[in-house]
C-alpha cells in the first residue's frame, strides 16, 4: 500500500483514465509533487490551504462510475503491492550515510531535509545537530540516486561528503513506517556535549582492506597468544548477538549512551593497548573513539571507516560472521550464511528478530517458528505473564518496562577478562 501510493500515484492515475501527461493534470515534468499551488484545483471549491489541496488530483471531468472503476483498479495495485511486499520483494534501496561538519542553522537544515525527502517521496530517520547529518532513508532507485546527487552538490557537504560515504542495501521506503527528521545535540546519541569530546580528536580511519589485514594479523598472533590488540563492537548486545567479526570484544551494553560509562569502568582493560574499533556503518566509532583517546590509556587507536557496512562490501565471506542488524523494520541483512544466535526459548540456531509481544516492552526478541507456535512471543516469563495481565484489562493501558532481561544485565558490565583470554582472541 504505502510503496504504490508513495511511488507510482501518478502511473496509476493515468492507466485508469484520470488525464493525460503530468502538464495537463499539473504535475512537475519530472513526475514528483508539483510546486505549491501549480496543480489545477477542483472547479467551484475554495482553497485555504494550498499547501495540502495542491497535492490533490483534479476529478471534475471524472464520472462516478469511472471514480469506482479507479478505486477497484487501485485496490488491485494495492493488494499486488502488499503482496510483493509480504514475500519480501525488493523494490527499491536503503542509504547510510552521515557526515560531520559545522552547521551553523540546525533549524534550516532540517526543514530543506525535509521537503527533500517528503519531493523524493524518502521514508526514514534523519538527525540534525550543529556537528552535521546522520541518515539512513529508503525508496526507490531513482529516488535514492538523486538524494545522493542532491547531498554532494549541497555547499554545506561539498568537499567533505562524497559518493562512498552512502552506504546502499536492497529495500525501499517501506523499510521505515514514516519520515522523521528532526533537530539534536548529537548526531549519534553518546549522551556527551559534542563541545567536550569532539568528532574532531577520532581515531586513525582504517580503509575495510586494511582493517581486514589487522584483524587477520590479531587473529594470527592471539592465536599464539602474543596479541597487543583489543578488537572492539561499539554497538549495542543484541546487535553483535546475530553477528560479529571473530575474536572481537562485545560489550554487553543496551545503548551506545551506556559506551563512555563501560569505557570509564573498564579502563584497566584498555591499558597501552592498540584497539581496532567497528560499528554499523562507522559513525558511533567517530565518538567512541575519540572519548577512548580521551581517557589516554590505549597506546593507538584505530576504526573500521565506513563501518560494518562497507567491509560486508568488499568481504563478504571476510572475518565477519552472521547478519548486519540495521535500525529499521528489516532488523537485519546478511552477507554470508551462517548464523551464530539461538532462539531464545529452545536454543536452535535463529537469528531473525521480533518484537516482544507485550505492549509495555519494546526489546526485540529471538524466537523460532515452532515457538512463536507455542504462543512463546515474548522476550521472557515475566513479560509473556505482563502481556496477558495488559490484555485482560482496558485497552491503552501501558506498564513500565521491567523485566528478566533488564534486571539481569548490569546496566555497565565490569569485563572479567584477563590477559591470556585477550592474547587467545575469546
Amino acid at each position: 500500500h504505502r510503496h504504490v501510493a508513495l511511488h507510482h500515484s501518478g502511473d496509476v492515475g493515468r492507466q485508469a483514465g484520470l488525464g493525460a501527461g503530468p502538464a495537463e493534470a499539473g504535475g512537475s515534468p519530472a513526475g514528483g509533487p508539483a510546486p505549491a499551488g501549480s496543480a489545477a484545483r477542483p472547479s467551484g471549491h475554495s482553497c485555504s490551504n494550498p499547501e495540502i489541496s495542491w497535492a490533490l488530483p483534479d476529478t471534475s471531468h471524472v464520472s462516478r462510475d469511472d471514480m469506482t472503476s479507479i478505486i477497484f483498479f487501485l485496490n488491485i495495485l494495492y493488494l499486488f503491492a502488499y503482496l510483493c511486499h509480504a514475500m519480501g520483494s525488493q523494490v527499491g534501496e536503503v542509504l547510510l550515510y552521515y557526515c560531520y561538519c559545522e552547521v551553523k542553522d540546525p533549524e534550516k537544515l532540517c526543514a530543506w531535509q525535509k521537503a527533500l525527502c517528503q519531493h523524493l517521496h524518502l521514508t526514514g530517520k534523519v538527525r540534525v545537530a550543529s556537528e552535521g547529518i546522520n541518515g539512513t532513508v529508503g525508496g526507490s532507485k531513482v529516488a535514492t540516486s538523486l538524494y545522493i546527487k542532491v547531498m554532494l552538490s549541497q555547499p554545506l557537504f561539498k568537499n567533505i561528503l562524497c559518493q562512498e560515504d552512502f552506504k546502499s542495501s536492497a529495500g525501499g521506503a517501506h523499510c521505515f513506517p514514516d519520515l522523521r527528521v528532526g533537530v539534536f545535540k548529537e548526531i549519534v546519541p553518546m549522551g556527551i556535549d559534542p563541545k567536550i569530546v569532539s568528532y574532531k580528536e577520532t581515531g586513525i580511519h582504517l580503509s575495510p582492506q586494511e582493517f581486514h589485514r589487522e584483524v587477520e594479523q590479531y587473529l594470527s598472533q592471539a592465536s599464539q597468544g602474543q596479541s597487543d590488540t583489543i578488537l572492539l563492537d561499539c554497538r549495542n548486545f543484541y546487535e553483535s548477538k546475530i553477528g560479529h567479526f571473530q575474536g572481537c570484544l562485545a560489550p554487553d551494553i543496551r545503548k551506545f549512551s551506556y559506551f563512555p560509562s563501560y569505557v570509564d569502568e573498564n579502563l584497566e582493560l584498555f591499558k597501552d593497548k592498540r584497539v581496532l574499533m567497528y560499528c554499523t556503518g562507522g559513525i558511533r566509532c567517530e565518538r567512541g573513539s575519540a572519548y577512548l583517546r580521551s581517557k589516554a590509556v590505549c597506546r593507538e587507536v584505530y576504526q573500521l571507516k565506513g563501518g560494518i557496512h562497507k567491509y560486508l562490501e568488499e568481504f563478504p565471506d571476510g572475518f565477519y560472521r552472521g547478519k548486519l542488524f540495521v535500525f529499521d523494520d528489516r532488523y537485519a541483512i546478511c552477507s554470508n550464511e551462517d548464523i551464530i544466535s539461538a532462539c531464545r526459548y529452545c536454543g536452535v540456531l535463529w537469528d531473525q528478530y521480533k518484537l516482544c509481544s507485550s505492549q509495555h516492552c519494546r526489546q526485540l526478541v529471538l524466537t523460532c517458528p515452532s515457538c512463536c507456535n507455542k504462543g512463546l512471543t515474548a522476550c521472557c516469563p515475566v513479560c509473556q505473564e505482563k502481556e496477558l495481565k495488559v490484555t485482560s484489562r482496558a485497552s491503552g493501558q501501558t506498564l513500565k518496562e521491567e523485566c528478566e532481561c533488564t534486571r539481569r544485565r548490569p546496566r555497565v558490565p565490569i569485563e572479567n577478562v584477563s590477559p591470556r583470554m585477550l592474547d587467545t582472541g575469546k
